[in-house]
């Protein structure tokens, strides 16, 4: 998303209109007032992440705080005009429907956006309802019960005779049955209750780390410049930002979280940031040199970029990763690259291709579809997770950068654009090869 220097001004101007304070604006978005004020006066850039996180307690679209509401409502109309490739509205004449009627393009804007919204809700519900193990575990307790109470109702109304003692029995596995599904009812209305809204509360430990990482955009202060000698300190650090985090309410997702802080830590101490930011000034859009220049694999280069805070000349970039089963372990999703939150991916992701690869980087322009399809540069690799040994196999784990890119980029890249998805349930192209499954969605809607 292109900034304007003004995109300070604009936030300033929204939240003085809403009478919000700073301090108050900077804590719900999760960083401190001086750097707000900096932001605000055009003295520091505010990364994608935080500039929708900014829009969201602004109650307002991204665009229009990084380009003028103006800006943002004639792209929104063009975006609009390009949703059913049937239809052909005069695009070229976009800004001239805004100037003669504004409230008809703001409405067609509005339904744009709410028809977007709705689309991304139905890929999370249809994710979740495909893949969500809590859920698919609670429905699997229900029916058990049901089929429990079915059976023992068929054998005291079958008609034959059933002694007192064994019809005591079974009242009593019926009765016991029926509190089984009382309860697992209850459970499933709460858990389903909890996760209403589009951000769906997390299920599994994994996903109770990934939702505070998404909100600090996978950027933790607190664990850099750390001094690698002190081990004390590094236990200590990190067992204070795990107790500060609210999300992470179970033993196992505080042990996911402190052995992703410690490969964190590991990354930082190897890669200080000042260092880092200098240096990948120089070697732009090639991570290979950079794990050259500082000694380090290439996957804790891609970590790096990805975890470090974007600027002005570097914006920021998605990483996923996966074992040698497919299991997506890693997210950092960017806008319009959606990344699913539980089951397969799509296989024709570099990501995959590197698992048939090992130790071959590979890279790619790849086109997500949509209204406006959005291509993006994949490279990945896949190496061993630990030294090889001869007592055991290799366990291997791929890893792909995902880096924005406009068409004068990817018409310069090697090989033609990749048409890729996020997962079958959800993508629209009905001719892919590899689908597994129906999806959901249409690329010609009717």
């Amino acid at each position: 998303m292109t900034q304007s220097r003004l995109t300070g001004s604009r936030i300033r101007e929204r939240r003085l209109f809403l009478g919000h304070k700073q301090s108050a604006l900077a804590k719900a978005v999760g960083i401190s007032a001086a750097y707000l004020n900096l932001i605000e006066h055009n003295r520091r850039r505010a990364g994608s992440g935080l500039l929708d996180d900014l829009a969201r307690e602004l109650k307002t679209d991204p665009r229009s705080l990084s380009e003028g509401a103006e800006v943002a409502l004639l792209g929104a109309l063009r975006e609009a005009g390009q949703r059913l490739p049937e239809v052909t509205p005069e695009l070229h004449r976009s800004e001239d429907f805004a100037g003669r009627f504004p409230g008809w393009s703001a409405l067609v804007a509005a339904q744009h956006q709410r028809i977007r919204d709705l689309e991304h809700l139905v890929e999370a519900l249809s994710d979740r309802l495909t893949h969500d193990p809590e859920l698919a575990a609670s429905l699997h307790e229900v029916i058990s019960a049901v089929t429990a109470i079915r059976s023992t109702v068929g054998i005291l109304s079958g008609g034959g005779e059933v002694d007192a003692e064994w019809q005591s029995r079974f009242m009593r596995n019926m009765r016991d049955e029926g509190r089984r599904l009382s309860s697992a009812a209850q459970g499933l209305v709460e858990y389903l209750d909890a996760g209403a809204d589009q951000d769906m509360a997390p299920v599994v430990p994994g996903e109770e780390l990934a939702a505070y990482l998404d909100r600090r955009d996978h950027h933790l202060s607190e664990l850099e410049g750390l001094n690698a000698a002190d081990a004390q300190e590094i236990a200590a650090t990190i067992a204070a930002l795990i107790s500060q985090v609210g999300s992470l309410q179970t033993a196992a997702a505080k042990d996911v979280a402190r052995r992703q802080f410690q490969q964190y830590v590991e990354d930082a101490v190897a890669m200080p940031l000042p260092a880092f930011q200098a240096a990948r000034k120089d070697v732009t859009g090639d991570p290979s040199r950079l794990a050259a220049h500082f000694a380090q694999p290439l996957p804790s280069v891609m970590r790096r970029l990805a975890f470090v805070p974007p600027d002005a000349e570097a914006p920021p970039v998605g990483l996923v990763s996966c074992d040698g089963s497919g299991t997506l372990i890693l997210r950092k999703a960017l806008p319009g690259f959606a990344v699913p939150r539980f089951g397969a991916a799509c296989p024709y992701w570099p990501l995959y291709q590197a698992l048939s690869r090992p130790g071959h980087p590979l890279r790619a322009v790849v086109e997500m579809p949509g209204p406006t399809p959005r291509r993006f540069l994949c490279q990945a690799v896949c190496l061993p997770r630990e030294a090889l040994r001869f007592d055991v196999p290799p366990v291997f784990e791929a890893m792909m950068l995902i880096e924005p890119v406009d068409d004068a980029q990817a018409h310069g890249a090697d090989g033609p654009v990749l048409p890729v998805g996020s997962s079958c349930r959800v993508c629209p192209r009905s001719d892919c090869a590899a689908r597994r499954e129906a999806s959901l969605l249409s690329a010609n809607p009717a």
